[in-house]
């Protein structure tokens, strides 16, 4: 009877082992060289496809299927390139098209591409989330500068300066509760937190984690509010906890981390932009995204 509980016990451990190794462990999801130095900016439509910017060519965006072979979706307007991705409450693509100056709006059935919003006093567009409400928040660096800003525009196409005279500012992302609001440093390697109101109003600006090196780029949230943070140069994922501490980091092959969104069936891969190897990885993480 003892002999059959220990191997009982052991089989268990070695079950638990092998779950475990599933999770933060980075495989590749395309190939490489699919995509420009620009790859950035994935995630998931209404449809569930996984969309990317910058297939073959800078200008454009692709739609990957499971099995990760990209194909071309649309190509935008001469003159224009896209940094990240997000989908309003009708399912249509926003863009953030940091070299115009625009917000652009994606008719998902016709591929038609419009303008939603454009301000001369954008730096470049760079990251943009959205509330459940519709409104958009986008990061604006000035690299040469190493300065930037932080843009509210609300679903009627208003913008508004929330956030300005901060460092180079770039992934932006939501809470699950949508109370606070995340927005990294690129330069100055800081994460700053604000608190919103039900207006979309920011106040309460707080540091929420500071790295000693290298950079940092897109960055998103799990359910349970864990920040997975791309560090830029270093090629890792970084993961800090609401209450502000480093859970653990997911090594990756690239190390110009770009951008991540989470994704698959259970919403608990994780799928990552990688600019040297001009493709993508991903991994499994124990908890979905906030979405």
């Amino acid at each position: 009877m003892l002999r059959v509980l220990t191997i009982g016990i052991l089989l268990s451990l070695r079950l638990n082992a092998a779950a475990q190794d599933e999770f933060y462990k980075a495989v590749p999801f395309t190939a490489e060289n699919l995509f420009t130095g620009n790859i950035e900016g994935p995630n998931f439509g209404r449809n569930g496809k996984l969309y990317v910017v910058n297939f073959e060519k800078d200008g454009t965006i692709a739609c990957i299927p499971p099995d990760g072979k990209p194909q071309l979706f649309v190509t935008l307007p001469e003159g224009s390139i896209a940094n990240a991705i997000q989908f309003d409450d009708k399912g249509d693509m926003l863009l953030a098209d940091f070299k115009a100056h625009n917000i652009l709006r994606v008719n998902m059935k016709t591929k038609a591409v419009s303008v939603f919003v454009h301000n001369d006093k954008f730096n470049q567009p760079n990251d943009i989330c959205i509330t459940d409400k519709g409104q958009l928040f986008a990061s604006d660096p000035n690299w040469k500068e190493k300065t930037g800003q932080l843009w509210r525009i609300d679903k009627d196409g208003t913008t508004t300066l929330v956030q300005s005279d901060m460092g180079t500012t770039n992934g932006v992302e939501l809470s699950p509760d949508q109370k606070t609001l995340y927005v990294n440093e690129s330069i100055q390697r800081k994460i700053w937190a604000f608190s919103i109101d039900e207006n979309g109003n920011l106040s309460n600006k707080r540091l929420h984690y500071e790295f000693e090196d290298f950079g940092m780029d897109g960055m998103k949230c799990d359910s349970k509010g864990n920040l997975f943070v791309c560090r830029y140069g270093k090629g890792t994922v970084a993961v800090i906890s609401p209450e502000k501490q480093f859970v653990r980091e997911v090594i990756l092959k690239g190390k110009k981390v770009s951008n991540i969104t989470f994704g698959g069936k259970d919403g608990k891969t994780c799928y990552v932009t990688l600019q040297d190897l001009k493709g993508m990885e991903k991994f499994r993480s124990e908890t979905a995204g906030r979405k």
